[in-house]
């Protein structure tokens, strides 16, 4: 069973940035695709941002390119992302996610939720104007 935490989310003016982290433990896979989502109110879950951790590729959405950076530590199996330049329309529910290894997303840009098995709680980003 994998175990994603996250934290780091919070209010912010725009332009202004945030972290937020998600530390995982108990994953079986060696290599896996570990992403960040997000959900606001009444909308769809949009994917942000993914990583591959067998090497680092990284996927953006267009919504987050250029503003938004995934990284992890991989000492401490920690996934992070950076907000930057953060606008009124980036508050939503921030939940990361980890699937058993195919980042398809990396490939086609596509999010295919089935393959994210494994979620964490969400923490809630707001942006004021």
């Amino acid at each position: 069973q994998l175990y994603l935490v996250v934290s780091g989310g919070g209010s912010a003016q725009a332009g202004g940035s945030l972290r937020l982290s998600c530390p995982a433990s108990g994953h079986t896979q060696s290599t896996y695709c570990m992403g960040w989502l997000r959900q606001a109110p009444g909308k769809h879950r949009e994917g942000g941002a993914a990583l591959y951790t067998g090497g680092g590729s990284t996927y953006y959405g267009d919504s987050v390119k250029g503003r938004f950076t995934i990284s992890r530590d991989n000492a401490k199996n920690t996934l992070y992302l950076q907000m930057n330049s953060l606008k009124p329309e980036d508050t939503a529910m921030y939940y990361c996610a980890s699937d058993r290894g195919r980042c398809r997303v990396l490939y086609d840009g596509n999010w295919y939720p089935d393959d994210y098995p494994y979620w964490g709680q969400g923490t809630q980003v707001t942006v004021s104007s």
